[in-house]
């Protein structure tokens, strides 16, 4: 199976909380007052979860860059361990016999280890590391996932012997395991865990330390199927009675009976579930990757919301003409596209984006852009650039790019900035409009058009560059503003002035087109986050759009809200 995500990484490396409207007194300008929309969830997207030394929950968040501490009573958030502590993509996490956390950072294909002391080692693996456990005599274990590879290792706790892969790629199988997911010992010592690609549940035989497994673990009994028929499988872990719960993504959870592969569906929640753990009692407890949220589920059924979802990673924004002359205001929120009232910030749709692709299946959408009553939509998760319509919820257009950033309507044809590329490119043929040629041009990340003439925002330079065309040949660009601070989502305001997001430093600014004098509207706005190392620097992307109503709205990945700005 195709999938694009790590093919982007290495081209890239190649080639280059609240709902409801509350007054924010800070962000106020002059002319301008600045309202919270939307329904955020308190962390960046939940995947791996497990209980601490100290009792409280620890959720890995691979998108927000960080591993919280939470009371697993009300949720709070006792403490974050981010990005100066070592954490970079957490996907998976364990605690190791002396009290050591362990974590996947699965963007870099890295097993990090942090003592008690706080002393941070990691260990490359392999690109996609993902599951992580230990087997009850202490041996560390670690799988492949969304990648195009797949494997099962054994890792040194002390991270200092080179990992020893018991399943993996070959050049005759790609897939020799299906992306094994988080996974669990048995009372039996076998390994069981979930194949994301294969919709099973299967145990392994992870066999004796330093002894190699067969390159056919199917057909020497190494692996032996449990049970099928899941749609997308990515958890499974033992009660404190010993039976075995499985996580899938629809949102059903069910139970396993290991010795006759039967199961039997314990409760439905959300679609997006993640992964799960349990208490001493017998309560679990389940993160949610798509929506943000924990929840607790009693061993009665019962659940309880620990900590609230909502949007995870706002990004780029479009307004389309609502009912009752309200703003339709879409968020591309990386594993969903959200559809708000500009007024309320009341969630109307939400359409599920796919991380496989999938034939006429909305992608993982990191901006989206109004083209009429339709929506150009790009993700370079995916390498797609996709033009959708929310109306019959199918894609009506679809361009394969290596790694776009951001794309809009221009006349007859796609503009996309594709770092694969090299520049600003059309869709259609990939000319060339605007090249990155590192002294003039480095990172495009922001588009604007007003149908005739193009606006791009050089993410590395400060500059915004206009380009007019010579029928579809594109003139040499001319920069109307310079000195802007890391530039991202670009929109035209109703009085023709090019509205800038500048997420270096937290505000958006108003372009005067004629003179090129730039004046900031809004500050101290809660923006995304830094990229990390060989990844493209917008890494989620500060978008802005118009309304009909006048109202400007900034994605405010910081808080997982909306900004609506308005004129006094």
């Amino acid at each position: 199976m195709k999938f694009n995500f790590c093919l982007i990484f290495s081209l890239f490396i190649i080639l280059a909380t609240q709902s409801g409207c509350t007054k924010d007194e800070e962000n106020v300008g002059v002319n301008y007052q600045v309202n919270e929309i939307g329904t955020g969830a308190a962390i960046h997207g939940t995947n791996g979860i497990t209980f601490g030394p100290d009792g409280s929950l620890y959720i890995a968040s691979f998108l927000g860059k960080e591993i919280i501490v939470m009371n697993k009573q009300n949720g709070q958030i006792i403490n974050r361990i981010g990005f100066d502590m070592g954490v970079k993509s957490p996907d998976d996490l364990v605690f190791g016999p002396d009290g050591s956390l362990y974590w996947t950072d699965i963007l870099v294909g890295e097993v990090v280890r942090r003592t008690p002391a706080g002393v941070v080692t990691r260990q490359f693996v392999a690109s996609g590391v993902n599951p992580i456990t230990f087997s009850k005599d202490g041996r560390l274990f670690v799988a492949r996932d969304f990648t195009p590879g797949d494997g099962l290792y054994e890792v040194d706790p002390n991270l200092v012997k080179p990992p020893r892969a018991l399943i993996a790629s070959t050049a005759d199988n790609t897939f020799p395991l299906g992306w094994m997911n988080s996974f669990d010992f048995g009372p039996d010592g076998r390994l069981y865990g979930p194949l994301f690609l294969a919709g099973m549940v299967v145990s392994v035989n992870v066999g004796a330390p330093d002894v190699p497994i067969s390159a056919s673990p199917w057909t020497d009994g190494t692996i032996v199927p449990l049970a099928t028929g899941f749609k997308w499988p990515v958890a499974a872990k033992f009660s404190p009675a010993g039976v075995l719960h499985v996580l899938d993504q629809t949102g059903e959870v069910f139970k396993i009976d290991v010795k006759t592969g039967a199961k039997t569906l314990f409760v439905t929640l959300q679609d997006g579930l993640d992964n799960l753990v349990f208490d001493a009692s017998g309560n679990m407890y389940v993160s949610n990757a798509d929506h943000g949220w924990i929840t607790e589920v009693q061993p009665g059924g019962q659940t309880k919301i620990i900590s609230k979802g909502g949007m995870i990673s706002p990004m780029g924004l479009a307004v389309l003409p609502g009912t009752n002359n309200q703003d339709a205001l879409f968020v591309a929120d990386l594993f969903r596209l959200r559809e708000l009232n500009g007024s309320s910030g009341q969630e109307l749709s939400v359409e599920k984006g796919h991380l496989l692709p999938e034939p006429s299946k909305l992608t993982t959408p990191f901006t989206v852009s109004a083209d009429g009553n339709k929506l150009v939509v790009s993700s370079w998760f995916n390498s797609l650039v996709q033009v959708w319509d929310p109306n019959t919820k199918k894609v009506l257009e679809e361009f394969s790019m290596p790694v776009p950033i951001n794309a809009i309507r221009f006349k007859n044809d796609l503009v996309v900035i594709d770092l694969g590329l090299g520049g600003v490119v059309k869709a259609s043929d990939k000319s060339m409009i605007l090249p990155i040629d590192n002294v003039k041009v480095f990172a495009p990340g922001g588009l604007a058009t007003n149908g005739e003439l193009l606006w791009v925002a050089d993410w590395g330079t400060g500059t915004i560059w206009q380009i007019s065309f010579t029928g579809d040949k594109p003139n040499a660009p001319v920069a109307v503003a310079t000195g802007l601070m890391k530039p991202e989502g670009l929109a035209l305001d109703q009085d023709g002035s090019l509205l800038v997001v500048e997420t270096g430093a937290s505000r958006l600014s108003r372009v005067n087109l004629t003179t090129g004098e730039v004046k900031p509207i809004a500050e101290g706005l809660k923006l995304g986050a830094a990229a990390l190392d060989g990844f493209p620097p917008t890494w989620g992307f500060d978008g802005v759009a118009v309304g009909k109503s006048g109202n400007i709205y900034v994605s405010g990945y910081g808080k997982n809200i909306i900004y609506s700005i308005s004129k006094k």
